[in-house]
C-alpha cells in the first residue's frame, strides 16, 4: 500500500483522469485509464462511489484492506483517510475505473424524491465493496460518450445522471445508502477523540468540525473551552511537537517529517518550525550528523 509519510492527497481535486464531469465548477464525477501501478494515499471530502470496469483497485481503511476488481463497485463515506492501491489488469494491464463524488445537497434532494424508510443499519460501514448488477453495468457504459465532450454537457443532465445511479443502487441493495444517510445522522463526537486520531493528517477546521458533528463556530468555542487554547494555534504546536520528536529520532528527511505531521508545504513548515525552535529543521538533521 502506499508510503506512511506521503503527502495526502484530496479527492476529488487531485484526482488523475481522462474525463471529469462537473456541477457548478466542482467534480462529480471522474473517469480514469490506467497502465502504470499507483499507491498513495487519500483524504475524502465527499463520499465516494468507485466503480472498477477492468483491472484492480485496493483499498486500507484501519487495519482493514478492501479489494474492487472488474465489475465491482466501493461505497466510501467522506472524511475519511484511505490508502490505495491500483493496478491494471493482470492480462491487459489495464485500469479502467469511475468515480462519483456525492454531495450532501444531492443526497437530500435523492432522499426527498424516492421517499426512503428511515430504517438505519446499528453502525456505520465506512468502507462497503458490493458486486454490480446488469443494470447499473448498463448505467456506467452510458456515461462513457459524455466524457469525451464534458463542456458540453449541462449542469442538470449531469445531476439527473447523478440521481439516477442513487436510484440504480438503491434498486440494487437499498442498504448500500443506508450507510450514507446513517453518516448524516451521527451523534456528535467528542472534540478530543477527533483531533487526537486526525492530528497528523492534513484536515482543515472545517473538516475536523465535520468530524465532530458540529459547526465550525461550536467547534471553535467548545475546543478553546477543553485546552483554553486557539484550535489552530494548538494543532500546530502539537505538530511541531511531533515533528521536532521526529527529526530527532527516526532518522526521516524533513521532507517526509513535514508530509507525516500534517503540514502540506515544506516551505511553510520549515518557516514555522524555526519561528517556534529558532533553527530549521534542517538543522536539527545536520546537528545528529556530527
Amino acid at each position: 500500500m502506499g508510503a506512511v509519510f506521503k503527502k495526502i492527497a484530496k479527492a476529488p481535486q487531485d484526482l488523475v483522469s481522462i474525463g471529469l464531469l462537473k456541477i457548478k465548477g466542482l467534480t462529480v464525477m471522474g473517469s480514469c485509464i490506467y497502465s502504470d501501478v499507483k499507491a498513495d494515499n487519500m483524504y475524502l471530502q465527499d463520499h465516494v462511489i468507485l466503480f472498477v470496469q477492468e483491472g484492480i483497485y485496493k483499498v486500507r481503511f484501519g487495519n482493514q484492506e478492501y479489494v474492487v476488481r472488474k465489475n465491482e463497485m466501493v461505497l466510501l463515506q467522506k472524511a475519511i483517510v484511505i490508502e490505495y492501491e491500483k493496478c491494471g489488469d493482470p492480462d491487459s494491464g489495464v485500469l479502467d475505473y469511475m468515480m462519483f463524488f456525492l454531495k450532501d445537497e444531492l443526497l437530500n434532494e435523492f432522499i426527498q424524491m424516492s421517499k426512503l424508510k428511515h430504517s438505519y443499519p446499528a453502525a456505520l460501514v465506512p468502507v462497503t465493496v458490493n458486486p454490480v448488477n446488469d443494470r447499473l453495468q448498463s448505467y456506467f457504459a452510458s456515461l462513457k460518450p459524455y466524457f469525451k465532450e464534458p463542456e458540453k454537457i449541462e449542469d442538470e443532465l449531469v445531476k439527473l445522471k447523478l440521481l439516477e445511479l442513487l436510484f440504480d443502487i438503491s434498486d440494487a441493495d437499498e442498504k448500500i445508502l443506508y450507510q450514507f444517510l446513517q453518516l448524516r445522522r451521527k451523534e456528535p463526537s467528542s472534540i478530543v477523540e477527533v483531533v487526537e486520531k486526525n492530528l497528523m493528517n492534513p484536515v482543515s477546521l472545517n473538516d475536523l468540525a465535520y468530524l465532530s458533528g458540529r459547526s465550525l463556530s461550536t467547534f471553535k468555542r467548545e475546543f478553546q473551552a477543553i485546552y483554553n487554547e486557539p484550535t489552530f494555534q494548538w494543532i500546530r504546536n502539537r505538530r511541531l511537537e511531533k515533528a521536532k520528536e521526529l527529526l530527532t529520532h527516526s532518522g526521516l528527511s524533513v521532507t517526509d517529517v513535514c508530509f507525516a505531521t500534517g503540514f502540506e508545504n515544506v516551505a511553510h513548515f520549515s518557516k514555522v518550525f524555526k519561528k517556534k525552535y529558532g533553527i530549521p529543521p534542517s538543522a536539527v538533521k545536520k546537528s545528529l550528523k556530527r
